[in-house]
C-alpha cells in the first residue's frame, strides 16, 4: 500500500515547492510547519502565522491535522491550542485535495466565513454573533499582538515555556498549608 505514502510525498514536496514556507519536523514528511498569512480584505489581514500540520498514514483519504502554534482569535479555532476544528475540515476534506488547497482555499475561507454555531471558541462565537464590530476589533487586535512574524517565530518556544510555568505552579501546590504527611 505504497499510494498513500507518494501521494504524501507528492503533496509535501508541491508545497515545499510553492511560495509558502515549510519546515519538516525532523525532516518527516507526515509533521511540518507552514507561515501562513491572513487573507486580504479580512480582519485577518497583515497577520503571519505558524501553522502545524499532521498527516495520518491514511493521507488522504484522512484529514490532515492543523493547529495555529500562535494566538488566533476565531470561534472554529481553540485559543489555547489552536487546533482547528475537526467537523469544519473533516465536513468539506476530499482526497481530491492536497496541502496546497488547505492553504490556498480552506484556511482562507475559514477565516473568512466563521461558523459560530459549531464553536471551538466560544468567547469569538459569542462575540460574532452579538456584536460583529466587537469581534472584528478583537481579532485585529490579536493579529497585532500575536500573529506578528516573530511571534510566528518564536511560537513553538513560547510553548515549551508555557509547559514549564505550568509544570512549575503544579508543583509549588504540593507545598500548600495543611497538606503535610
Amino acid at each position: 500500500m505504497s499510494s498513500p505514502r507518494r501521494r504524501i510525498e507528492t503533496d509535501v514536496m508541491k508545497l515545499l515547492m510553492s511560495d509558502y514556507e515549510v519546515t519538516l519536523v525532523n525532516d518527516n514528511m507526515q509533521e511540518f510547519y507552514v507561515r501562513f498569512h491572513g487573507p486580504a480584505d479580512t480582519p485577518f489581514t497583515g497577520g503571519v502565522w505558524k501553522v502545524h500540520v499532521e498527516l495520518p498514514d491514511q493521507y488522504p483519504y484522512k484529514s490532515p491535522s492543523i493547529g495555529f502554534m500562535n494566538k488566533i482569535f476565531h470561534p472554529n479555532i481553540d485559543e489555547l491550542s489552536g487546533s482547528v476544528c475537526l467537523d469544519v475540515i473533516n465536513q468539506t476534506w476530499s482526497p481530491m485535495f492536497d496541502m496546497i488547497n488547505i492553504f490556498e482555499v480552506f484556511l482562507p475561507q475559514l477565516l473568512r466565513y466563521p461558523n459560530p454555531t459549531d464553536p471551538l471558541n466560544g468567547e469569538a462565537a459569542a462575540m460574532l454573533m452579538r456584536d460583529a464590530t466587537g469581534y472584528e476589533t478583537k481579532v485585529k487586535d490579536y493579529v497585532n499582538r500575536y500573529a506578528t512574524k516573530e511571534a510566528a517565530d518564536a511560537a513553538t518556544d513560547e510553548s515549551s515555556s508555557d509547559d514549564d510555568s505550568s509544570i512549575a505552579s503544579f508543583s509549588d501546590d504540593d507545598d500548600a498549608p495543611g497538606l503535610e504527611l
